[in-house]
């Protein structure tokens, strides 16, 4: 079905490395104009975006400064003539134990991935509402349903960004704007990079699917969510796609013993 994207024109942040550029892919397969804000230019991921639309431009900015975050929506109308949609993506991690948590690290943090996204969301919709449409989604993480060991200024953002959400959602609802969020798992990208081989067996072995994720996958539920045509009465929502990670069943059965209870006689 055609999402009925084609020619909007969208500001992501975050949109050229990883899940960010699962997302812009995607958008850019259905002839969205892209303006991706990042602190690199990635000069073979616009390549790529501008072979498969015709129209993605790069803006730099380092969202966790407001002033930059602000500037950064500016540009993009500029640089696009208007914006239909905005994709929140940008995030950092700098995990630290509870009893070693730093106050750069804490603040780059919060500014990065929660302070960042309301500050672009205010210029978004300031825009938005004065063309009476528009969609926004927010990328958050699995990591609001399971603590995390050193995570812990992480998992704050990520819940704050939540509770942003909902609030965002409620108070554009009447100019005719929607808001949702999507919620990757564990993707390999260059923030999850680092992880031992032995600690993603275990993580691989909670995950029901027993695979990471493909930032296609990613994209193609951002392309639901970012559609009129798909979503029309979709707002609020926060789509979950992590291979059933965030369910985490206590392994109390084989992989074999969990396919076979739910097979007929026939079929063992």
């Amino acid at each position: 079905m055609d999402p009925e994207l084609r020619g909007k024109k969208c500001l992501i942040t975050g949109g050229n490395t990883g899940i960010g550029l699962g997302i812009a892919r995607a958008l850019a397969e259905e002839g969205v104009q892209l303006a991706v804000a990042g602190l690199d230019p990635a000069p073979d991921a616009m390549a790529e975006l501008e072979k498969l639309n015709g129209k993605a431009v790069f803006i730099q900015a380092d969202v966790s400064d407001p002033s930059q975050a602000v500037e950064m929506v500016r540009q993009a109308i500029q640089l696009l003539g208007e914006l239909d949609l905005f994709v929140n993506n940008a995030a950092i991690a700098r995990h630290q134990p509870v009893t070693e948590i730093t106050e750069e690290a804490f603040y780059l943090t919060i500014n990065t991935n929660l302070a960042s996204c309301i500050w672009a969301c205010r210029e978004v919709s300031r825009h938005l509402i004065s063309r009476r449409s528009g969609s926004i989604l927010i990328v958050n993480s699995t990591v609001r349903f399971c603590p995390s060991y050193r995570e812990s200024t992480y998992r704050i953002s990520k819940m704050g960004l939540k509770m942003y959400m909902e609030t965002l959602a409620i108070e554009l609802a009447p100019f005719g704007i929607r808001v949702n969020q999507i919620t990757p798992g564990h993707y390999p990208t260059r923030l999850t990079s680092g992880i031992a081989p032995q600690v993603e067996a275990t993580l691989k072995a909670q995950i029901p699917l027993r695979r990471f994720g493909d930032t296609r996958e990613i994209g193609a539920a951002a392309v639901l969510l970012l559609s009129d045509h798909l979503s029309s009465y979709t707002t609020g929502s926060d789509i979950v796609v992590d291979g059933g990670l965030s369910l985490r069943p206590i392994p109390m059965y084989t992989d074999d013993e969990i396919r076979n209870m739910n097979l007929g006689a026939g079929e063992r």
